[in-house]
């Protein structure tokens, strides 16, 4: 195999794969990237058995074949070799070696053969549809905050994208919780994604898919099955396996009777989290919310390192409630807001607290009060 590729496309492919290569791993092949060129295009192909990724890119292929080869270690020469220059990768089956050169830089690496590479079974996929990266990149986005790390339930380490019945009729869901929060984001039903299957995407397909979604007129075309999931550019194919659990009933968790109603400029609310935070202790990082006419207060109280207060001017007309939250959270979901104002529904301060963007219904976060 010989082909020349420039420097960008290269890079661009070679990050891609390198993201999903898990650093410590006991099968030695899971380390490389599996290079393959023909006609005039260059896959690079990498896995961790859970997730696989291909990214194409043009190159000038001077003999086709295939090899594979250390991701991190080619990735870490590409990123270091100068802006513009034209690479040239060949294989040498004889002596096993990868040559890589630009310029007055040589390297030979070692490579293990293509035939060990494990790729992905591919499987009848029951749903096929196409999705606007902003649409997907809003659903993902607004939602991975609240997946839970905590690995016992691991039917909650991801975001479950599913369809379901909202007011204005079918949408596209995705939900994600962890016990102590919960994101609920909604988008029209793309076409031909009616008999789709609900599944749990992982958390860490969640963030290599991110890489997929940055061009605002790309279509993703996605297509799911029971077991996989699959997210599509021209140029890159991104299939996962998905969590083999049930997703709890989460609208049971979702309050529909809070009637108090707190309206609040989402950016100075968050500063003003953040500033009276800075005195709270690391574990509870605890935060109180003083409602009055048209009043908030928000105070830590941390014995051991201090006190903090600040008051913001806000729409509130019932009658006074103390309430107390974690201030990560708090943040967490606040940053979400797109609009101007964000708007939480309470109903006690023992009860899950709603909060929502102004009066837009599609995106619904939940979040537990604590003592304080």
């Amino acid at each position: 195999m010989k082909i020349s590729i420039e420097r960008a496309a290269l890079l661009k492919a070679v990050s891609q794969a390198q993201s999903v290569v898990e650093r410590r791993n006991t099968i030695p092949i899971l380390a490389n990237v599996l290079i393959e060129a023909e006609g005039s295009d260059v896959s690079f192909r990498a896995t961790d058995l859970d997730i696989e990724v291909v990214d194409k890119a043009p190159a000038q292929v001077e003999r086709a074949g295939a090899t594979t080869v250390s991701a991190t270690t080619l990735h870490e020469i590409v990123r270091k070799l100068p802006d513009g220059a034209l690479v040239t990768l060949t294989a040498d089956s004889a002596t096993g070696r990868l040559t890589v050169e630009a310029g007055r830089s040589n390297f030979s690496l070692a490579t293990l053969p293509k035939e060990d590479f494990p790729v992905m079974a591919t499987s009848e996929y029951q749903s096929n549809f196409s999705a606007k990266a902003p649409v997907l990149r809003r659903l993902f986005d607004k939602s991975k905050f609240a997946i839970s790390t905590e690995e016992t339930r691991y039917y909650l380490n991801g975001v479950y994208m599913h369809v379901a019945d909202a007011e204005g009729g079918r949408v596209l869901r995705c939900v994600a919780t962890d016990g102590h929060r919960l994101a609920r984001i909604d988008a029209d039903l793309p076409e031909d994604a009616n008999d789709m299957p609900g599944v749990i995407v992982p958390r860490k397909t969640v963030g290599e898919l991110r890489k997929l979604l940055d061009n605002d007129e790309m279509t993703i075309a996605v297509s799911v099955s029971e077991t996989k999931v699959r997210f599509a550019t021209p140029d890159i194919t991104l299939t996962s396996k998905v969590i083999d659990g049930t997703f709890p009933d989460y609208t049971r968790v979702i309050p529909q009777g809070n009637t108090r109603k707190l309206e609040v400029d989402a950016a100075d609310f968050a500063r003003a989290v953040d500033r009276v935070a800075t005195v709270s202790s690391e574990r509870s990082r605890a935060v109180k919310l003083q409602l009055d006419e048209d009043r908030l207060v928000l105070s830590v109280n941390a014995p051991d390192s201090g006190a903090a207060e600040e008051e913001l001017a806000v729409a509130y007309a019932d009658e006074r409630l103390e309430i107390g939250f974690n201030a990560k959270y708090l943040l967490e979901i606040a940053s979400q807001v797109d609009r101007e104002n964000a708007v939480f529904l309470f109903n006690s301060s023992g009860d899950p607290t709603l909060m929502r963007e102004g009066n837009d219904l599609s995106a619904v976060y939940v979040v537990m009060p604590m003592r304080v």
